[in-house]
This record gives structure tokens, sequence and C-alpha cells, in this order.
């Protein structure tokens, strides 16, 4: 693949903790990704915030301003994930949809285009900048803008499954499953909104286990044993 954006969860990060960072587990990440950059492979990255902020947790709170929180808990994950990279001698730059001032650039195609053409790690924080959608959906929206060839969905849980393996010792575990199955039999790989814009946009993803060995460098190279969404 050319160019990949990797979806990794804030709570991944934040390893045994639940919250802040673990910095082993970030730099489990950042060398394996410095493997990937290493062949000529361009890496985008999304991070979520739940490391630091889930959603609306008080009624006290309005909708619109706990998901703007939630938009600045992503921001500072990637500051802090982005320079865990550069110790690991990977150059990289941070892009948000809205100005935080001199901490990050402000997105576009264009300036993305750039930065992959130097061989940078692109980190897309921010959401799409707006409320009421996930970064399930900004980095499909990204993947989309950029011309990704496969988003990769790094996960607590090693692939998809008809049903919660955890509630459900029966639960089947797909290879294989087509974004419309996924939509139809509610799977929620992504959410619904990030779903049909993997859809109508024919971008494939591949769901896979961030605690297993190499599994980003195997993920990118169709050797991890996750599931394949199709198009």
């Amino acid at each position: 693949m050319k160019r990949v954006l990797l979806k990794l969860s804030g709570e991944a990060l934040a390893g045994e903790k639940r919250t802040g960072f673990d910095e082993e587990v970030v730099l489990r990440v950042a060398r394996q990704v410095k493997t990937v950059v290493e062949t000529g492979c361009e890496v985008g990255i999304v991070i979520g915030g739940g490391n630091f902020w889930r959603g609306r947790t008080s009624q006290n709170i309005d909708r619109t301003k706990a998901d703007q929180i939630g938009m600045l808990a992503t921001v500072m994950n990637c500051i802090y994930v982005s320079e865990i990279f550069r110790s690991q001698g990977m150059m990289t730059n941070i892009l948000t949809p809205f100005e935080i001032g001199s901490f990050t650039k402000l997105f576009s195609k264009d300036r993305a285009n750039k930065y992959f053409s130097k061989g940078m790690v692109v980190f897309f924080a921010g959401g799409t900048g707006h409320p009421y959608f996930s970064t399930d959906t900004g980095v499909l929206l990204r993947a989309v803008e950029v011309e990704a060839d496969c988003v990769l969905l790094a996960k607590a849980i090693d692939g998809v499954y008809d049903k919660d393996p955890k509630a459900f010792p029966d639960a089947r575990k797909y290879d294989e499953v087509s974004i419309a199955e996924v939509i139809d039999k509610k799977l929620q790989v992504v959410d619904l909104t990030a779903s049909i814009l993997a859809m109508e946009n024919k971008m494939p993803m591949f769901v896979f286990s961030l605690n297993e060995e190499n599994s980003i460098v195997n993920a990118i190279n169709g050797k991890q044993s996750g599931t394949r969404i199709t198009v």
C-alpha cells in the first residue's frame, strides 16, 4: 500500500493505566510505524480522545461543548504521540481543522500531500472540527480526502465478530466482510456515519488488535489475522 490512515484509540495508548499515556505502548507503536515509513509507505494517523474524555459525561454540559473538549483531547494526544515519534527519528506534523496558534497547522489536502511527499508522518487531530461527529467519521473523512489506500483500525479486539465475544463464547469472527453487511447487521466497526462514508467512497478498512506483536507492520503487509472490510 502506498498510503494508509491508522486509527488509534486513546484508551489503547493509555495501556493498563486507562487514562493519560503509557509511554512504552506509544514507543512500540512508534517503532512499528518507523519500520513501515522506511519501506516508503506514507502514514497518516488519527487518535481518539478516550484516555481523557468520553463524550458527554454530564447533563450540565452542552453537547457541543462536550464534543469540543473531545476534539481538544485528540489534539493533546497527537502532540504527545508526535513527539514520541520524533524521538525515534521520524519527521511529523499535526494538522487540525481549526486554528490553535502555533501548536498545529491548518488542514488542507495540499498541505497534507506536501508533508507526505517529504516522508513525514501526518497526524490529523481535532476530528472534523464540528460537534456530533466522532473520530471514526474523522478518520474516514481524511482518508477519502487524501486518497488513502486503506484505513487501519487498531483496536483492543482482534477483528470483527457477529456479536460481543466477551459476552458470547460462541461469537464468530469474520475474516472478511463487506461494508454493506457491516451496516445491515449493525456490527459497529465504526459508527454509522463513518460506515456510510466508507461505502459511498469505496474506502476499505482493516480491523486488527494493537496488542499483538508487530500488529501494525503485519496489517500493512497483509499478514495480520484481523478482519478485512471490503467495499
